[in-house]
């Protein structure tokens, strides 16, 4: 695989090669890995309506019969163009033997795209395709601020409004997490602000602060440490904002990702003090006396039991409507909630 640099990614995913016909997107932001996997469907199905060329395909689909998707690739168009079949990589099962054979023989003509989580290198799909000479793997992580700075420009110019430069500084506060996340709260900032001809502050504390990252931090918190009551509020407070449940669920998985480090690191003997010091993004000065006590309820193993059951929830939020992925990740803090609930409870006996 030739590593695309990140300034060529945007333009690879908006009109991939004719030769190039089979990607990997993968990472941890999920909107930004979606986003991609949209731009390279539309790619191809927009110069094709045919339903039957253009298909999408669930990884139960393809690790239920592994020859399924070769059969796809190598079916040939009855109307003529090219073929896009688009799989999400979203159950636990692997799905790697169903798409080896497409490694192995690259002389297809369908262009199929597969989207996944967060891949750890050793994963064999990645793996796999990060050596294949053919294929390719586009990583997606959290957004840096030029890129941030890159989508607030995209969106704002689109809508024909400026933005202040104090606006701007204020509005990263609330981005970066997630892709589609970020596009969303900016899109929405815009239609709020159409009628004026720039973007100020003011416009952000009356559009975006109800829903703010402060507002998802107190609900991870009050999961986190078994605060049942705290839980339910902060839950029925964010459904009211509507804000987008994956969005929740994601930045909670990245939290829990973090207490897995720093649980590894003191339990190599390095302080919680230290440890939370360094962390980035910092953790704001009012959290960090609630995510030491974090530190004590969760060990290595709750936790790896945790990030499951978050990494679940993030990709059934984002497979299902509005309504099935608040209830899906209501269930996942609640779940998380009670453990962390129990585990205070014995260690005050």
């Amino acid at each position: 695989m030739v590593a695309l640099k990140p300034v060529e990614i945007e333009r690879f995913v908006s009109s991939p090669p004719q030769n190039v016909n089979l990607i990997l997107v993968y990472g941890p932001d999920t909107g930004l890995v979606s986003e991609h996997c949209q731009k390279l469907f539309l790619s191809v199905s927009d110069d094709n309506s045919d339903p039957f060329t253009n298909i999408k395909l669930d990884a139960s689909e393809v690790t239920s019969d592994p020859n399924r998707l070769i059969d796809e690739a190598l079916t040939i168009p009855l109307f003529g163009g090219r073929r896009c079949i688009w799989v999400k990589d979203n159950s636990p099962k692997n799905i790697f033997p169903a798409v080896e054979p497409l490694i192995k023989n690259p002389d297809f003509e369908a262009l199929v795209i597969i989207e996944s989580g967060d891949l750890k290198k050793t994963n064999p799909l990645r793996k796999k395709i990060e050596a294949s000479t053919t294929a390719y793997a586009i990583p997606c992580y959290s957004d840096a601020s030029k890129d941030l700075d890159h989508l607030i420009d995209e969106e704002t110019q689109s809508m024909g409004l400026q933005i202040s430069r104090e606006a701007r500084i204020s509005l990263h506060a609330f981005l970066g997490a997630d892709r589609m996340a970020s596009r969303g709260e900016i899109r929405k900032l815009c239609l709020y602000a159409k009628d004026d001809s720039r973007i100020e502050h003011h416009h952000i504390d009356e559009i975006i602060g109800d829903a703010s990252a402060f507002a998802i931090d107190e609900l991870i918190d009050a999961a986190a440490l078994g605060l049942t009551d705290k839980l339910d509020h902060g839950l029925e407070r964010l459904k009211e904002t509507g804000m987008d449940a994956g969005v929740i669920a994601n930045n909670a998985l990245r939290h829990f990702q973090f207490l897995h480090l720093a649980r590894t690191n003191i339990d190599r003997g390095q302080t919680p003090d230290s440890v939370i010091s360094k962390a980035r993004p910092p953790i704001f000065w009012k959290r960090k006396s609630l995510v030491q006590r974090q530190l004590t309820i969760w060990n290595s193993s709750r936790l790896e039991r945790a990030l499951v059951r978050l990494d679940e929830a993030v990709k059934e939020a984002r497979l299902n409507g509005p309504i099935i992925g608040r209830s899906v990740v209501s269930h996942t803090f609640l779940a998380i909630a009670q453990v962390a609930k129990h585990v205070s409870a014995k260690s005050h006996h």
